[in-house]
């Protein structure tokens, strides 16, 4: 069941769709995507790359990205995509830890990688000479059979503690995403456009199988990532467009539209995730886009595909329980169980807080060449998540925060989350991460870290109109911006190490 099939079958049925686009010109039909294809498999082969060998693609947001990795797919071997903005030396660690064959990367990229005296080779793919290589290749015919047990994507986690681990991601497992996608995400159709402004070494990238199965376009921005200006502007020349999107490009995508007038003309799909999403700004974003907001939530140790808040419950504000299902991250996608558990891994009901635990046709077989991390994370078939939450009668998943952000004060447990929505409410505050700091008599006190220029007594009497005294911060430090990671992510441990130093 090697992925590659899916192009190859789009290919056949309607080789003249526009498939590769930049900007609003087109680079290639499907039948010249495909050709691509095929002509960077043989390549590969050449370079003596055969099934179960990995490639890592250190690239940025273009047609190019797509056309190796249905390349790597189709001779067999398994992609290791490399956000394009780490560094170097982080680059080099992923490469080398996943034994990869060779490195097709973009020309800073490739650069960035050389200064590191890597060992393996970095082919540039921006070379004239690479694109004369492949234009001369002798093209693959055979897609290379592959079983839904097989590596076809190792996913490197973001690695905010320690070095990143790999994630295993099976065809299987990414067959399976793309199915529960059509269920309880959204119908992807040959005339819909996917446009890639979040680094397709992640999500986005993920949800390419679905849009090549249905023949869809592939939009690449000219800027090579988001852009809210350039992103409502190709929206509205295309028509039709699903995206992913991180919550902060969701927040920026909804203030650049509504400074510009613009309702977000040929939007159709917005699929948020990968942080949380707060209830003041999904609110602001639905209310001014329309139903074209769905939530998902999953790690890269089950991606994509764990839960999914639908587009009309993002939309529902009649339901008794509407804000209470708009913050949470949906229902269990289909194939899915979610439960809560204890300490102990005992399942608790419904309304008690808990570790998040996933098992499903999604959920990874292990991490790559590190059984104690493996064993640590899957239990009996289930995915520790690592994450709190708590399920409700419905079925609604809400998060609290990460295990290890619980803040634990006079005996108490306060999730950041929490203090972090209400302080959201003040428009005077542009981002927060509410982290704890050692206490001698309360054992943490709670520390929020706002960028804004909102007053610190209007926090706290924000804070103490919602939520109880004992979660109101007790100190407030004011940043120009949030350290983060460069997947977007919050880095709290930096923050906390701040604190340290003071």
């Amino acid at each position: 069941m090697n992925l590659s099939h899916g192009l190859d079958r789009s290919a056949k049925a309607t080789p003249w769709a526009p498939a590769l686009i930049t900007g609003t010109g087109q680079d290639a039909d499907y039948a010249g995507f495909a050709r691509r294809v095929s002509q960077v498999a043989g390549w590969l082969e050449a370079q003596g790359v055969s099934a179960g060998d990995r490639v890592a693609i250190f690239m940025k947001n273009t047609p190019a990205f797509l056309v190796c990795l249905y390349g790597i797919w189709k001779v067999g071997a398994a992609a290791v995509p490399i956000n394009a903005k780490l560094h170097g030396r982080e680059a080099a660690f992923i490469v080398a830890d996943s034994g990869a064959k060779l490195v097709l990367a973009s020309a800073g990229q490739a650069a960035a990688l050389v200064q590191t005296n890597l060992h393996t080779r970095v082919i540039d793919v921006d070379d004239t000479g690479f694109g004369q290589a492949i234009s001369d290749a002798v093209a693959r015919t055979d897609i290379t059979a592959r079983s839904a047990a097989d590596l076809a994507w190792l996913f490197y986690t973001s690695g905010t503690t320690g070095q990143p681990k790999g994630v295993i991601i099976t065809h299987g497992m990414l067959a399976s995403m793309a199915q529960s996608y059509g269920r309880d995400v959204d119908t992807v159709r040959a005339e819909d456009a996917a446009l890639y402004a979040a680094p397709l070494s992640h999500g986005a990238g993920l949800y390419a199988v679905m849009h090549v199965q249905a023949g869809a376009r592939h939009v690449f921005p000219v800027s090579g990532g988001f852009d809210p200006k350039e992103i409502l502007d190709l929206a509205a020349a295309h028509g039709s467009v699903h995206m992913f999107a991180a919550p902060t490009m969701v927040k920026r995508l909804t203030h650049k539209a509504k400074a510009l007038g613009a309702k977000g003309t040929g939007l159709r799909t917005v699929v948020y995730a990968g942080g949380p999403m707060y209830l003041a700004d999904i609110l602001e974003a639905s209310d001014w886009f329309g139903p074209v907001f769905v939530q998902i939530y999953g790690q890269g140790e089950c991606p994509m595909g764990i839960t999914a808040l639908s587009r009309a419950d993002v939309m529902d504000r009649t339901h008794r329980d509407w804000r209470n299902r708009l913050a949470s991250v949906g229902r269990a996608q289909a194939g899915i169980e979610v439960r809560i558990a204890g300490p102990d891994g005992v399942p608790v009901p419904a309304g008690i807080e808990g570790e998040i635990m996933v098992r499903g046709a999604t959920v990874m077989p292990g991490y790559w060449q590190n059984p104690g991390a493996t064993e640590k994370t899957l239990r009996d078939g289930w995915l520790m998540t690592g994450d709190v939450g708590v399920l409700d009668k419905a079925g609604y998943l809400t998060l609290r925060d990460r295990s290890k952000d619980v803040i634990i004060t006079g005996g108490s447990n306060v999730y950041p989350r929490e203090v972090e929505e209400v302080i959201l409410m003040h428009d005077g505050v542009r981002e927060v991460s509410v982290v704890g700091r050692p206490h001698a008599e309360w054992g943490e006190e709670i520390v929020a870290f706002v960028v804004g220029e909102a007053k610190e007594a209007a926090l706290d009497q924000l804070c103490l109109e919602h939520i109880a005294r004992f979660k109101r911060p007790k100190v407030y430090v004011w940043l120009d911006a949030l350290p983060k990671n460069n997947y977007g992510k919050v880095l709290k441990t930096d923050l906390r190490a701040l604190l340290a130093r003071q």
